[in-house]
């Protein structure tokens, strides 16, 4: 990663353990800090600013190759993790330390905030006004170290708290407002089967098992980085088998108990497709084996991820 290119973005929204992770490991990202910011106070407690008495917001700041994760990007991102018409908090959190806000470091991230506000305005998807304010950036004070990274350090503890504080439900109530009959007519009936009603494909019939060519697996419907072939590997299974996502903020985990088993499905968090099962039989070190159908994917080759809207993961075969 060139440090020249190296820029910072802030935002603000709502609890910042729920901030990182969706931006954590993203290519061109090089780190993702918890903090304070837009208050009076100096070097504020977590105490002090949850219970609302400095002035300042919990936010996240963003340190990022602008050449390889352009700020557009991260500002779609930004949208789809909070509710940007509630003045009084977010979710479960109450109070004016956990309101959103982006603030912009250079006037060019000003201007693109603002149209991207007015996109968003503009598409209709919420019926409320969108009040996320954008600001000039402040002193950004670095959370203490028990808040960083919370979503690996207490993963159990941080998804129990994303699901109950309504933020899981809230996203996907309107970012994956898929229509069935859109659906059924952009779909094969294969991937209809797999991604809207749990289906599975025959092994060792399907697109994707013996793949050897480079490029990344993007959700059928939604169109969001799933998994790269870097990390795919023969399991001998039938179905493409990776080691891991691209992103574990666009994996979700569910109990499976159908068909007198107990397993655990991998679903897409934007779109909800069904993708297949994790197992923990695969190689080591993680020991994990992500068993995906091929009809929940779309594979896009190296050569096409500029021209195909996702030049930023060319990295991941550099």
């Amino acid at each position: 990663m060139n440090e020249k290119n190296l820029q910072k973005a802030t935002f603000a929204g709502g609890c910042f353990w729920c901030m990182v992770q969706p931006f954590d490991s993203l290519p061109g990202i090089h780190s993702v800090t918890s903090g304070y910011t837009g208050g009076t106070v100096e070097n504020p407690t977590y105490e002090e600013v949850c219970t609302h008495q400095t002035g300042h917001v919990e936010a996240v700041q963003i340190t990022y190759d602008e050449s390889i994760f352009p700020y557009e990007k991260l500002l779609e991102l930004f949208w789809q993790q909070i509710d940007p018409t509630d003045e009084g908090g977010q979710f479960y959190d109450r109070g004016s330390s956990y309101k959103t806000a982006i603030f912009y470091h250079t006037e060019e991230q000003k201007n693109k905030a603002f149209q991207s506000k007015e996109a968003l305005v503009k598409s209709g998807r919420f019926d409320r006004p969108i009040v996320t304010p954008i600001l000039p950036a402040q002193t950004f004070y670095p959370a203490e170290d028990y808040h960083q990274d919370y979503y690996k350090k207490n993963p159990y503890r941080y998804k129990r708290y994303r699901e109950g504080s309504g933020r899981d439900a809230f996203i996907q109530k309107h970012w994956a407002n898929y229509s069935k009959e859109d659906l059924k007519q952009k779909l094969t009936p294969m991937q209809y089967e797999v991604t809207q009603l749990n289906g599975t494909e025959p092994p060792f019939q399907n697109e994707y098992w013996n793949n050897t060519k480079e490029g990344i697996y993007v959700d059928i419907v939604s169109g969001k980085p799933l998994f790269s072939s870097a990390d795919q590997y023969d399991a001998g299974c039938g179905w493409p088998s990776f080691t891991k996502p691209i992103h574990e903020a666009e994996i979700l985990e569910k109990l499976d108990t159908s068909h007198g088993m107990i397993r655990t499905e991998v679903r897409s968090k934007t779109a909800d497709s069904h993708l297949g099962h994790v197992f923990h039989d695969g190689p080591t070190p993680s020991r994990l084996r992500y068993c995906i159908n091929s009809a929940s994917l779309r594979f896009i080759p190296k050569e096409d991820l500029e021209k195909e809207g996702y030049g930023e993961y060319k990295v991941l075969f550099d």
